[in-house]
């Protein structure tokens, strides 16, 4: 039956304004702190409801850049909702107007939801009133666009829906299929049963409950094996503001306490935060870099990883972490991929960096698939800051399944963020990570959040965020490799890439025909 004009009237600014701005509001808190501490599967349904409502937009758009638009509003407010926190760093630390720092903000995740506006028009226009295919074509669509925004532009893929899936019985797709992968299946599934139900199929939700109910009855597989004895490990957090991070008075303070506390360490692996000292090694005061090094010598039987700026203006400077054991400084890891605007500035873009009081530079890039750092038997692997959003990027160590990193070591300064959600969502990244490669991670932070997780993604031990203080505990490395660490090791994430057009292709082929006969799935 045909809608009237008076409802099409009052529906339209509706499906094309308020209600993909309101889906996508939903979709960022599902990423929240607040909405996961309800336990459970809370997230996942929250979002779950927030692709319902998307769906809904589209199903009512009568033209493609209705669709457009619709997708566009719902990405654009799932990222500032999702990564308002940089707004801190921009205002707060780098010191620029609040209304340009919002603005920068605001441009830059409306650009990034340029995918989510193609996801609109394709679906649209390429529907078939069918709900398996177009459920289909839009959980293809949805990996493709999050996928873009994983590699295009050196890649920002913070706020990625599959981390919002942690906890839920989806998780356990993640040694297959990566957090991508695990995104776009809970999206194919929703679109499924949405667009089922909308078409009044009393059946539709039975394909959903049936995954969700067996992978919640499905014991989780495990690919990987404990390996040799567990590492006693101590995890500071030094909890120093990022405008202090550098004053002189605070810089003694900071530079004293972490070497009391390497000093006085007794477990096996000492792990600091980045730039936890933030001077290179020849700025620092005459012998404390040596008496630190000399700390862990060889009758310690200990072994640190500390983040510390090392490099020359000739040479070029990295954001590094040294690795310390019976020889001295045995071990040097330099951070691969670097922050834009943070550790590079892109070509075009330093008029806006000079607009901010930051120390900013070019910092020069480490090896992709950097060696690991043996402690008592262990191969520990060093990522630093958000490295360890990219997990495909970590698969490139595992290849070679006798040198694969046994326990994971992320090593970040998110004080630059203040106490935001950024806290929490770095640390599902890091459960996210942990699941795809079922090793453990340790991390040590600056302000949180500074935690040891198992092999399995749960959080073992945690302290509190803000505070100062070292985390003690007893950590098994496991060996071993998962499918998604043998594929994207070696592939990288075009396996995903190329799925996710094929489907689309075999979708959109299908429909040409068909286009313009389906009718609208909810209503």
């Amino acid at each position: 039956m045909r809608e009237s004009a008076s409802m099409m009237g009052w529906r339209r600014p509706l499906v094309t304004g308020l209600a993909p701005v309101m889906a996508g509001s939903l979709h960022a808190l599902a990423l929240s702190p607040w909405v996961a501490a309800i336990g459970g599967s809370w997230p996942a349904a929250l979002q779950s409801l927030a692709l319902v409502g998307l769906l809904w937009c589209l199903s009512g758009a009568r033209r493609a850049r209705d669709g457009a638009l619709s997708a566009w509003l719902y990405g654009s407010t799932w990222l500032v909702g999702a990564t308002g926190w940089m707004f801190v760093s921009l205002h707060h630390f780098g010191g620029l107007p609040a209304w340009l720092a919002a603005l920068a903000v605001g441009l830059l995740c409306m650009a990034l939801s340029g995918y989510m506006a193609l996801v609109g028009v394709a679906w649209v226009r390429w529907r078939r009133g069918r709900p398996l295919a177009d459920a289909a074509l839009f959980g293809a669509l949805w990996l493709l666009a999050e996928l873009a925004r994983a590699l295009l532009f050196t890649g920002f893929p913070w706020g990625a829906s599959g981390y919002a899936l942690i906890d839920s019985p989806f998780e356990r797709l993640a040694p297959w299929l990566g957090v991508y992968g695990l995104g776009a299946t809970w999206a194919t599934l929703v679109a499924w049963a949405a667009l089922g139900v909308g078409r009044r199929a009393p059946l539709a939700c039975l394909p959903l409950l049936a995954v969700v109910g067996g992978l919640a009855a499905w014991p989780a597989p495990e690919f990987t094996r404990p390996h040799g004895s567990p590492l006693r490990v101590e995890l500071l957090q030094s909890n120093v503001p990022q405008d202090e991070k550098f004053d002189a008075a605070r810089l003694a303070d900071m530079l004293n306490w972490h070497a009391v506390q390497l000093a006085q360490a007794r477990g096996d692996l000492i792990v600091a935060p980045e730039t936890a000292i933030p001077l290179l090694p020849e700025q620092l005061p005459p012998g404390y870099w040596d008496a630190v090094v000399a700390s862990f010598g060889s009758s310690s039987g200990r072994a640190a990883l500390i983040g510390v700026p090392l490099g020359s203006f000739e040479s070029g400077y990295s954001n590094s972490v040294v690795g310390l054991a019976g020889q001295g400084a045995a071990y040097r890891y330099d951070k691969h991929h670097l922050v834009p605007f943070g550790e590079f500035i892109p070509a075009g873009f330093r008029w806006f960096v000079s607009l901010m009081n930051m120390p900013l530079g070019d910092f020069s890039r480490g090896p992709l698939a950097a060696p690991s750092f043996a402690v008592k038997g262990q191969r520990v692997a060093p990522n630093i800051c958000y490295e360890d959003l990219f997990g495909e990027e970590i698969a490139t160590r595992f290849v070679d399944a006798r040198r694969a990193p046994t326990l994971l070591a992320n090593v970040s300064n998110l004080a630059w963020f203040g106490d935001t959600v950024a806290i929490f969502q770095h640390l599902q990244i890091a459960r996210m990570r942990s699941l795809e490669f079922q090793v453990p991670t340790i991390r040590s932070t600056n302000t949180g959040a500074t935690v040891v997780i198992d092999h399995l993604g749960v959080v073992t031990h945690r302290m509190p965020t803000q505070t100062r203080g070292v985390l003690r505990a007893d950590v098994q490395g496991r060996a071993g490799q998962t499918p998604f660490a043998q594929w994207a090791g070696r592939l990288g994430l075009w396996p995903l890439v190329l799925l996710g057009l094929a489907v689309a292709a075999l979708c959109v082929r299908r429909g040409v025909s068909a286009h313009g006969l389906g009718a609208s799935a909810i209503h």
